[in-house]
């Protein structure tokens, strides 16, 4: 394995982890602030993001091992991790969606909560790209199920951001839930399929 390419990934998912602790943060604050449980849930969501860059931070903070197979026991349970984080995370968005459509509960309009989905957008497409193309190149499994997370932290901003601007604008209040549910569904299927993975890895 390149140590080079090794050294980007923990940089990628340095990076992650720092970026999205600080997303949650204040998307916490701000949605304490607006009331807003669509801001509360994308910052908990941001936390289990930062947990999958967590996994993968000790996935590779490791350079030297002493056999192929040690090193590919850490990738299979790395692969094993990911998965899970992608079903904490699909039940919860699955859970706070339907809870919403149930409760005809709006997202707080926030100007504020709009402007953190932007730089979300922003972030998310070049982190996913970068993790992604280092993944192919180590030909790891586990970055490549990490930087779908980030993929799905993407998604969840377009949510976010049609959610809190079609409420803002025009006080759609199921918008954020009714993405919610079709994200979670997404996110439940990359769940299974990283799970799968794991199972069929040759380790």
């Amino acid at each position: 394995m390149s140590v080079t390419l090794q050294r980007k990934a923990l940089l990628l998912s340095y990076f992650t982890v720092g970026y999205n602790l600080l997303e949650g943060l204040v998307s916490v604050l701000a949605g304490v602030l607006a009331r807003s449980t669509a801001l509360l849930g994308f910052g908990l969501d941001s936390f289990v993001e930062s947990l999958s860059g967590g996994i993968m931070v000790w996935r590779f903070r490791k350079q030297n091992w002493s056999s192929k197979l040690e090193e590919m026991k850490v990738e299979k349970k790395a692969i094993r991790l990911v998965a899970f984080t992608f079903f904490i995370l699909g039940a919860y968005v699955l859970f706070e969606s339907g809870r919403k459509l149930y409760l005809r509960e709006a997202a707080e309009p926030s100007l504020f909560g709009i402007i953190i989905a932007i730089v979300s957008l922003i972030v998310m497409p070049v982190l996913f790209w970068m993790k992604y193309k280092t993944g192919k190149s180590l030909e790891s499994r586990s970055l490549i199920a990490d930087s779908k997370q980030t993929l799905a932290c993407m998604l969840l901003s377009v949510a976010l951001l049609v959610g809190l601007g079609l409420n803002y604008t025009f006080r759609l209040w199921w918008a954020d839930p009714a993405a919610g549910i079709l994200i979670a569904g997404y996110l439940l299927w990359e769940g299974y399929e990283t799970w799968r993975e794991e199972k069929l890895c040759q380790c």
